[in-house]
């Protein structure tokens, strides 16, 4: 399992003084791309691709509070992504200093090329590094469907 650790800062925290939601999805985006920088997507391997990865939605279910002043463990999971490698899933637990976990996160995504601006599958590179990423035990192959689970349709003013 991929595990980062991370030290709550004071502009982590909210109004009632524990973990705000936006510092959970700061904590989720940066393991994630920590545990892929290390199999080589980083931002010069992403530039020589010119793409990039995009969130279709993240889910975060809390269980408990967490405060500042002790350390925070993230991990990153592989739960799922298409046989072209175009989506994919990461799934992250939140662990405090006793192991205790006290949060959940669920996200999809995709890779975009940056020219085009649309949707495209993962270089060949990339795919073998994908491959060295440990799966969840209940890892899936994800189909177009899939991504559409939480589907949503723009509701605009006029």
């Amino acid at each position: 399992m991929f595990l980062k650790e991370f030290e709550i800062r004071w502009s982590d925290i909210d109004a009632n003084r524990h973990l705000a939601n936006a510092a959970y999805l700061n904590y989720t985006g940066h393991t994630r791309m920590s545990h892929l920088a290390q199999l080589g997507f980083n931002q010069k391997t992403m530039a020589k691709h010119q793409i990039g990865p995009v969130v279709f939605y993240e889910h975060i279910y809390y269980f408990k509070e967490v405060f500042i002043g002790k350390p925070i463990k993230v991990s990153s999971e592989l739960k799922g992504m298409s046989e072209d490698g175009m989506f994919f899933e990461f799934h992250h637990d939140f662990y405090d200093t006793d192991g205790k976990n006290f949060a959940h996160s669920e996200m999809m995504g995709a890779w975009i090329d940056l020219k085009a601006r649309k949707l495209t599958i993962l270089p060949d590179e990339f795919m073998t590094a994908v491959d060295l990423i440990e799966r969840a035990e209940d890892f899936k192959y994800l189909t177009k469907e899939d991504t559409r689970k939480f589907a949503r349709t723009p509701k605009d003013l006029t």
